[in-house]
């Protein structure tokens, strides 16, 4: 378990709470053979034992045979990356929720600076027709231009150019031109108006990205602020593809600590959740992440906080502190990796890269 976590970049303790979510899921997992196995330990978060010897009693299994179950599963939905398998897709996120200030576009620009900072090649999608992330990284006029081709007119066939032309580079040293961005355009407000006129509109965003994808290891798509056929689309090309590795590709939601983000939360998951039912096609939720939070806020803040918390699926993969360097990088439209490269704001997106297992 040590060895195949570190081949997916991994520690033990994320690959075992990986594991442990997973089964909880999964129903008529065979018997695992435990007798003579040698005992190990690893940390899982507060109430976690507790909750998961609780599962195990409802299934009449011990605790020793759940957790068999759950590794074991865990093992054969991720394969040790020098098998000769099959080709593993480029990886594919969007950072989803449809409540708006929550950070997802701090936290879809943050996670994509970190992984380009430590030799991946990244698109960043801006995906939201506001256009924040185009505009916090210093390519507002780009939005406007005339007699520009854009992302809509690629997914609904229009297009007549290479939707390479649309993408543009972070000159920033640190990244070394391996992070790019396709910009936000004007024309994406009519995008569920346009998506309602094409046929198989689900597929519409991966047969217009469909051309970049051997450029890159990871796409980072920062999601609409709404639901509807704009949010389908997204969340189809994040599915988990023929053959592709569990929990690699999917989706990673920002939150808040109150109660309108645990509403929004469950009006995304059922959306989700009727996407996967009605396409036949499974969505992995990657983990949720808990932004702007403050404990001076009051008790009510921390009891939604601790909710968040008790979560096992998805389970919460941070909490990340409101802290002002990621609102100054943002009104400088200066990239937070470039702006504050040791503050704890870009520290934490760095370990979320990591959680990315690319």
């Amino acid at each position: 378990m040590k060895i195949r976590a570190f081949e997916h970049g991994m520690d033990i303790q994320d690959a075992t709470e990986h594991a442990i979510n997973a089964w909880y899921l999964a129903d008529g997992l065979p018997e695992v053979k435990t007798d003579g196995a040698k005992t190990w330990g690893t940390f899982l978060p507060v109430g976690e034992p507790d909750k998961f010897k609780a599962a195990c009693s409802e299934r009449g299994v011990t605790y020793v045979q759940g957790l068999a179950q759950a590794l074991t599963l865990w093992l054969d939905n991720h394969p040790s990356p020098t098998t000769p398998l099959v080709a593993q897709p480029v990886v594919r996120v969007i950072v989803a929720n449809q409540k708006g200030g929550v950070g997802k576009t701090f936290i879809s620009s943050g996670i994509a600076q970190a992984l380009a900072e430590t030799g991946h090649r990244v698109l960043l999608v801006d995906y939201d027709p506001q256009g924040h992330l185009t505009a916090e990284l210093g390519f507002e006029d780009l939005m406007y231009e005339d007699d520009v081709e854009t992302l809509m007119m690629h997914m609904d066939g229009t297009a007549k150019g290479d939707i390479h032309e649309l993408l543009v580079a972070l000159d920033q040293r640190r990244f070394g031109e391996r992070l790019h961005l396709l910009p936000a355009s004007d024309d994406a407000f009519l995008r569920d108006v346009a998506l309602s006129k094409v046929s198989f509109s689900e597929a519409a965003l991966e047969r217009a990205l469909e051309p970049l994808e051997e450029d890159y290891d990871v796409i980072i798509i920062d999601g609409p602020p709404s639901l509807g056929l704009n949010m389908d689309t997204a969340l189809y090309y994040v599915r988990r593809r023929d053959g592709e590795l569990a929990d690699r590709s999917g989706v990673i939601t920002p939150v808040w600590a109150n109660k309108a983000s645990h509403r929004a939360f469950r009006l995304l998951k059922s959306q989700m959740d009727d996407l996967c039912r009605k396409g036949r096609i499974q969505v992995d939720y990657l983990g949720i992440i808990v932004n702007a939070y403050d404990s001076r806020r009051g008790k009510l803040v921390q009891a939604n906080k601790e909710q968040w918390e008790k979560s096992s699926s998805p389970s919460v993969l941070a909490v990340i502190g409101d802290l002002k360097e990621g609102r100054e990088a943002a009104d400088g439209e200066i990239p937070l990796l470039e702006y504050a490269p040791d503050s704890d704001h870009a520290q934490v997106m760095r370990d979320l890269a990591k959680e990315l297992a690319v």
